[in-house]
């Protein structure tokens, strides 16, 4: 097979991918900002989970969900707004998910470690001919781009989780058996 058939031939998957990943961000990003609580509650969440300020936190998760989620489901800037939701999940898996096992529906890392590989995936696929990158010329594939992402949302997750993360920690004097 050669290599135009071949691209070709990821054209239709990367298009799927994208239009079940990028809307469901969205979706979440939408919920964080109008769902129920709205952003004053998405940033009592952030704030219990020790994302510091929960303010800032709670508007660049949104934003970022559903800017990177309009960009996914568009074929735009490819890679980049993969990187951003693997940074998303892999910050969800290291804070929201933290020690609660595999399974989501207990509160597992279940869901973000599959965001993230499908992101990744659609890095390294890039995002197809039917996309706005495949329109303007632009088709960046192969694994070296989708570890360029995946390197990209690993580095941004750590550089917040070590700038913001402050869980509240019970003082050492507590819970002792007594």
């Amino acid at each position: 097979m050669n290599t135009s058939s071949s691209r070709a031939s990821h054209d239709l998957p990367a298009l799927l991918l994208r239009l079940t990943i990028g809307p469901m961000l969205i979706a979440h990003g939408y919920n964080k900002v109008f769902g129920q609580g709205g952003l004053t509650g998405t940033t009592r969440w952030f704030d219990s989970l020790g994302l510091k300020p929960a303010h800032v936190h709670a508007r660049m998760a949104a934003a970022t969900e559903i800017g990177a989620g309009t960009l996914i489901t568009l074929g735009a800037a490819s890679p980049l707004p993969a990187a951003a939701a693997i940074g998303l999940m892999t910050t969800a898996a290291r804070t929201d998910h933290k020690g609660k096992g595999f399974f989501v529906f207990k509160g597992g890392w279940e869901y973000t470690a599959v965001v993230a590989a499908v992101s990744t995936v659609i890095a390294a696929l890039g995002p197809g001919r039917y996309s706005f990158d495949g329109l303007v010329g632009r088709l960046r594939t192969g694994m070296k781009w989708g570890w360029i992402a995946a390197l990209i949302g690993v580095a941004s997750s750590t550089a917040l989780i070590a700038a913001s993360y402050r869980p509240d920690e019970k003082p050492a004097n507590e819970d002792l058996g007594d």
